[in-house]
């Protein structure tokens, strides 16, 4: 589905990925993991294509996507046309817009218009919370409910792969594993998940496969199961 392969990226003159490669199976959840600064949104950012000052510049390497080249691609067609959405890091959520708004926002590129109907009560049923705050105004959301929106939001666009960058950053343990169980669900349904979570010990729980990013290159991957008992991953990121 999602192959990247030989990835050199830049910031300016800061090479921040030298020379990764990895792949997404249609139907998988994929964990990238790794410490801060390790290159693990600006990996997100380049599937994405978003152009600088915002994301980084590719030098060398490929990304492609059920076969089609992403590079050239602007990031509004990789959502539009090839169904890769982002949920970023910080949600960045329309605070001056309701719940509701914000996610029918989101389904401006689609065709699909008899289907939307059905994604919104799907959203609803999975986040029962934006259900009952369907009119109030996101920056009046907490902080769960604005990453259940961000999620939300991304479904609501019609994608059928979703990029996920620390999405239980600053939540609850209870709303962590709440937020990780709706994933699950969303992936059964036939979305597919790439997700960078630095709660290592959540992520592996829920995925199939992992890789570990150190510095800008790719250290390990394997089947989540075995990056779980592996030593040197559970001195580094299990405790």
């Amino acid at each position: 589905m999602l192959t990247v392969a030989d990835l050199h990226v830049k910031y300016g003159n800061i090479e921040a990925l030298h020379g990764i490669s990895l792949s997404v199976e249609e139907g998988e959840i994929v964990a990238l993991l790794g410490a801060n600064g390790a290159g693990k949104s600006t990996t997100l950012m380049s599937i994405m294509r978003l152009a600088p000052p915002e994301g980084p510049v590719v030098t060398k390497g490929a990304i492609s996507y059920n076969g089609a080249d992403l590079l050239p691609i602007p990031a509004h067609n990789v959502i539009a046309k090839h169904g890769i959405g982002l949920v970023p890091e910080g949600r960045h959520i329309f605070g001056n817009l309701t719940v509701f708004e914000n996610l029918k926002l989101a389904t401006f590129a689609r065709n699909d218009k008899e289907r939307i109907g059905q994604d919104y009560e799907r959203v609803f049923s999975l986040f029962p919370r934006l259900a009952d705050r369907r009119t109030q105004r996101g920056d009046l959301l907490s902080g769960g409910e604005q990453q259940m929106l961000a999620i939300g939001r991304a479904f609501m666009s019609g994608v059928k792969f979703i990029l996920l960058d620390e999405p239980s950053m600053g939540l609850s343990p209870l709303l962590m594993l709440e937020l990780f169980r709706v994933l699950k669900s969303i992936n059964e349904s036939g979305t597919t998940i790439m997700v960078v979570e630095q709660n290592a010990r959540l992520a592996l729980q829920y995925a199939n496969r992992a890789y570990v990013l150190e510095a800008g290159k790719i250290v390990l991957e394997g089947k989540a199961e075995d990056l779980a008992t592996n030593p040197e991953i559970r001195r580094a990121y299990l405790g």
